[in-house]
């Protein structure tokens, strides 16, 4: 069996610049989780990668890629007004927003689904193309819940797995979705579908129940089972992890320790209060600098003692909305540093850029507290991550109620509510006023956590509910993943209907 992994980007983006193409790391939890696995086991990636130019010097960059990550590549093209309407459009300003309980930011224009629609059929054209027979096709995420009805129609017989990595919302706003019915049925055409938590699970079964009232569901061995006429769908719960070993080992080396150092140096106080997001509405940045300014504003003793790191990492700035985002997060810092700032001492250290892979390993080893605050989220890695690279042992993780990542960790993390700013400003004070001793013993277990549920015990256990990973190999693998060569062919030239970019 050859894995392929098909989600809506490459996991790397082509770029041109003066010098030709070239080649960047996609961003996002997605890339990070899934990556480890096709460089481990090997497979394939479908996906856009970025641009709509199919020269050869695109594929080249590809080709050179596929053979440093040892998996395969394909591209799916799409012009951009498809990127446009399919992404920015009915993903980004309809499913983001509903999905995350804010329904009022949705545009629910007609040809925004038109556009989805086609796009899911041009995935399915180059799925049905690049896969044999024995492939498992592992579909990621909300822009393609259309893609496995289409491959069925298609007469496609493959196991079809499918994973939202976004929360799934209840029928009372799912169901102001103009076209919920076919977003239902779509879904209903995987094999199996994983959710983050059981949560989301349940508002999924709530909504089938409204909707699809002829298909039945029950329980059974872990998760749901949705029949309808000859068709069954597994339904369970996965949540998602890190590559544990890739965050921990690093977060030690000695580079990244002169970089704590200096980083320690440069804050001027005692600890140091972390935030990193995306740019992005669902991560509650302004209420989280509202809540640090009522905590500096209630409690004068903590002021010289903490620092606020606040890093955000630019998204879709070309979007008017996130423009706004931005320039509220500026003027909040600019006022609480103008109210609260004394010689050798702001309270808050505001970075707007992406950071490279040490530099983050720094940040999250450095900070005392990791403040996580969304207002919704499906899981949220940024906590996971954090805990990684506490090998002092002695952080502490302040996190939404409302992240996914708070079923797993909510025994030793410090829970709030986003909206309730007294009660994050309570939690920030509790988490600098604690000694570490006193830290330790919850950032241990968190730890544990995190390094026994990792990104390979997620695969293991989507696939063994996809009925693909017996409990014989689990035994004899660490990962529950059997291991798969890659299949080495070279990329056919750009003019070859369905060119698939290996390694060599």
């Amino acid at each position: 069996m050859r894995l392929v992994i098909v989600s809506n980007r490459l996991p790397i983006v082509v770029e041109q610049d003066e010098g030709g193409w070239r080649a960047r790391p996609g961003s996002g939890g997605l890339v990070a989780a899934l990556s480890p696995i096709l460089r481990r086991r090997g497979g394939l990636w479908i996906g856009w990668p970025g641009v709509s130019d199919q020269s050869l010097g695109v594929y080249k960059v590809l080709a050179a890629h596929a053979h440093t990550a040892g998996y395969a590549l394909q591209p799916v093209w799409l012009t951009p007004q498809e990127q446009q309407g399919f992404y920015h459009g009915f993903s980004n300003e309809i499913i983001w927003p509903l999905f995350h309980d804010l329904q009022s930011r949705c545009n629910f224009v007609p040809t925004y689904w038109a556009t989805y629609g086609a796009v899911n059929e041009k995935f399915a054209e180059v799925v049905g193309h690049c896969t044999g027979a024995d492939d498992f096709v592992w579909v990621q995420d909300y822009h393609l819940m259309g893609l496995g009805r289409r491959l069925r129609a298609r007469g496609f017989g493959n196991r079809l797995g499918f994973f939202l990595h976004i929360p799934f919302p209840p029928p009372d706003i799912f169901c102001k979705l103009p076209w919920r019915a076919e977003v239902l049925e779509g879904l209903l055409s995987y094999d199996v579908i994983g959710f983050q938590t059981p949560r989301d699970r349940d508002n999924f079964a709530d909504c089938v129940r409204a909707l699809l009232p002829e298909t039945r569901l029950r329980r059974c061995q872990g998760g749901l089972r949705a029949e309808s006429g000859n068709s069954a769908v597994m339904i369970g719960v996965c949540p998602i992890g890190i590559d544990y070993d890739e965050f921990a080992g690093p977060a030690a080396s000695q580079p990244v320790t002169e970089r704590v150092k200096a980083l320690r140096s440069e804050m001027q106080s005692e600890q140091i209060v972390l935030g990193l997001d995306r740019l992005d509405y669902t991560k509650g940045i302004p209420y989280r600098l509202k809540a640090f300014r009522l905590a500096l504003a209630n409690w004068p003793e903590v002021h010289r003692r903490v620092t606020l790191l606040q890093v955000v990492v630019p998204s879709r700035e070309a979007v008017p909305e996130y423009q706004d985002l931005k320039a509220e997060i500026e003027r909040l810092v600019a006022q609480i540093n103008g109210q609260f700032t004394q010689p050798g001492w702001v309270p808050i250290h505001y970075v707007f850029r992406s950071l490279d892979r040490e530099e983050l390993l720094a940040y999250y080893r450095a900070a005392d507290v990791a403040l996580v605050t969304p207002l919704k989220d499906g899981m949220n890695l940024i906590a996971k991550e954090y805990c990684a690279c506490q090998i002092e042992g002695d952080g502490v993780l302040i996190l939404s109620e409302f992240a996914g990542a708070a079923v797993q960790l909510r025994r030793d993390a410090v829970l709030v509510n986003p909206y309730d700013l007294d009660g994050v400003a309570e939690a920030i004070r509790r988490a600098v006023t604690t000694t570490r001793e006193e830290r330790r013993p919850a950032m241990r277990r968190l730890r544990r956590t995190i390094q026994r549920q990792d990104i390979y015990w997620w695969t293991e256990r989507f696939l063994r509910t996809c009925g693909i990973v017996a409990e014989k190999q689990a035994d004899a693998d660490e990962t529950g993943i059997a291991t798969s060569p890659i299949r080495l062919t070279m990329p056919e030239p750009p003019d070859a209907s369905y060119p698939c970019v290996s390694t060599s």
